[in-house]
Parts: C-alpha cells; sequence; structure tokens
C-alpha cells in the first residue's frame, strides 16, 4: 500500500510538472500563423518600401538602397486619393453607423420568435461575393435601374443625369457591402442589455428618449466601437467600389496600391502607401478607442 501511495503521487507530482507546459504548446500554432502571415508579410512590405530600380532597368527588377524618400514620393504624388479613402470610409461608417443601430435594436428587443430569421438576413449578403454584390450595386444604380426611375419619375433627377460612376455610388457601395460588420457586433452588444435595466430607467420617470441617452447607448456603446472598427479599417482600404461604381476623379488610395503592384509594376511605391495607409489607421484606431473610453470591444 506505501508503495502504491508513493507512486500515485509521483504520478501526480509528474502531471503537475507538465500541466503548466500545456497552454504554451496550445500558443504554438496560433504565433506560428502570426508569424508567417503577418509578421513576415509586415518585414516583407517595409523592405520593398525602401528599394529603387535596378541599374539593368529590367521592369519589377528592383534592389534594397534604404531609400526613405520613397514615402515623401509616394504620399506627395497620391495624397488627394489618400484623404479621400478617409473621407468616404467616415462617410460609409457614419451611414452604416445609422442604418445598422435602429435594425440591431429591433432585433435584439422588438424581433421576438422573428430575431433567427432577421440575423440570418443580416448574414445573407457574407453568402455571395464582394464582386457579385457590388456589380448588383452598379445595376440598382444604372440608368435603367429602380432606383433612376423612380427619381427621375419624381423629377429629382433630369433625364440624362445618373448615380453611377459618382462619390454617392462609391459611399452607397461601400455602406452595404460593410453593414453587416457594423449590425452583427451591435447586435451582440444590445442583447446583452438586461431588460430589467431599461424598466428601472422607465419607473424612474426616464422617457424613451432619456433612457436610450443615459442607458442604452452607453451600455451598447463597446457594440459601436466595436462595428464603426470593423466598418472603417476595410473600407478605408476598399477598392473595388471605386472601380466599378465611380469615375477617375473617386479613386481611393487602394486604386492607387493595385495599380501601382499590378499595372506599373512600381513594388517600392505600392509598399510605402500600404505602410502609410496602415500606420494612418493604426493612429486613428489608437486614437479613437481611447476617445471612446472603453476596452471591452463586444
Amino acid at each position: 500500500m506505501a508503495f502504491v501511495a508513493v507512486a500515485a503521487k509521483r504520478s501526480g507530482l509528474v502531471r503537475g510538472l507538465k500541466r503548466p507546459s500545456t497552454p504554451y504548446l496550445l500558443l504554438i500554432p496560433g504565433l506560428a500563423w502570426l508569424l508567417l502571415f503577418f509578421i513576415v508579410p509586415i518585414f516583407t512590405l517595409a523592405s520593398t518600401s525602401t528599394q529603387t530600380p535596378a541599374s539593368s532597368n529590367e521592369i519589377g527588377a528592383y534592389v534594397q538602397t534604404f531609400r526613405f524618400a520613397n514615402y515623401i514620393d509616394a504620399f506627395s504624388g497620391a495624397q488627394e486619393q489618400f484623404f479621400r479613402s478617409i473621407l468616404y470610409a467616415l462617410i460609409a461608417t457614419l451611414l452604416a453607423l445609422g442604418i445598422s443601430y435602429p435594425l440591431a435594436y429591433a432585433i435584439a428587443f422588438r424581433s421576438g420568435k422573428w430575431k433567427n430569421l432577421l440575423l440570418v438576413l443580416v448574414i445573407a449578403p457574407f453568402f455571395t461575393s464582394f464582386l457579385l454584390r457590388t456589380i448588383a450595386w452598379k445595376q440598382i444604380l444604372g440608368s435603367e435601374g429602380p432606383v433612376v426611375t423612380v427619381l427621375r419619375s419624381l423629377h429629382i433627377l433630369g433625364p440624362q443625369a445618373g448615380l453611377t460612376a459618382s462619390a454617392f455610388a462609391v459611399v452607397t457601395g461601400m455602406t452595404y457591402n460593410f453593414l453587416p460588420f457594423m449590425t452583427l457586433p451591435l447586435y451582440a452588444s444590445l442583447e446583452r442589455i438586461d431588460p430589467r435595466t431599461l424598466e428601472a430607467a422607465s419607473d424612474l420617470y426616464a422617457n424613451g428618449i432619456t433612457t436610450f441617452r443615459k442607458v442604452t447607448f452607453p451600455l451598447s456603446l463597446p457594440g459601436v466601437v466595436a462595428g464603426t472598427l470593423l466598418t472603417f479599417i476595410p473600407a478605408a482600404g476598399d477598392y473595388i467600389n471605386a472601380t466599378l461604381l465611380g469615375n477617375p476623379r473617386t479613386k481611393m488610395i487602394g486604386n492607387v496600391i493595385e495599380s501601382r503592384f499590378f499595372q506599373i509594376v512600381d513594388y517600392p511605391t505600392a509598399a510605402a502607401l500600404s505602410f502609410m495607409l496602415m500606420a494612418a489607421i493604426l493612429i486613428l484606431v489608437t486614437v479613437y478607442v481611447r476617445r471612446a473610453g472603453t476596452e471591452e470591444l463586444v
């Protein structure tokens, strides 16, 4: 019996020694993925951004010369598209918030047995290609589409006027395409609010507007922050909507980067623009999260 007790004690001691290492072993796949698909591309992008054309003048041939002036040259040549991207992304984010908040509120508190169906309808656009959804909006806003037809019948648009190939079409497409990214975090945050909290505000003679301003919105702020980030970040780098729904005067920074990479084959400039866009978004997001006063993003 003493031998069995000693063996069991040793076995428990061995398991106790091995157990603390298990969480670290589980981190290895995640760290490997992070290293391979994030850290390595970042360093590659940074290295490419300081290269210059090779002496052979061969297309696509560049050598590392650590020319940081590439950033100044890239920004000076695309600053209009850079600021336009931030502006369009900001407008699309605000529009998405204005549409998604009432929708998420209705699903969370007023949908009843239709909640699951409404959530499926919100997620449904993910089942189709991003490209196909944008092309669909090109047809919806086209000269023969239902929107233009109604506006012309109301004499809001002239016979030759249209909505495509405009900033309006680009922002509309961005708002629609990224709408689920705003709605789902808002719903998740609103759904967690205890209805008794809202009832308590009503018992204290607070009207609907006061209850929303003092109770509902502050409690849903993590969802607002998460939704705006998930919408603004991809919208700022988007180029599909500007390509299909815009014109040369509505090009965004994503269009410039895409053309530099695949058409002009100017890798250093494209890499520098990508790095600056990433840095600008990171700074804006950091300031926004700190000013929002919440560290819990749903």
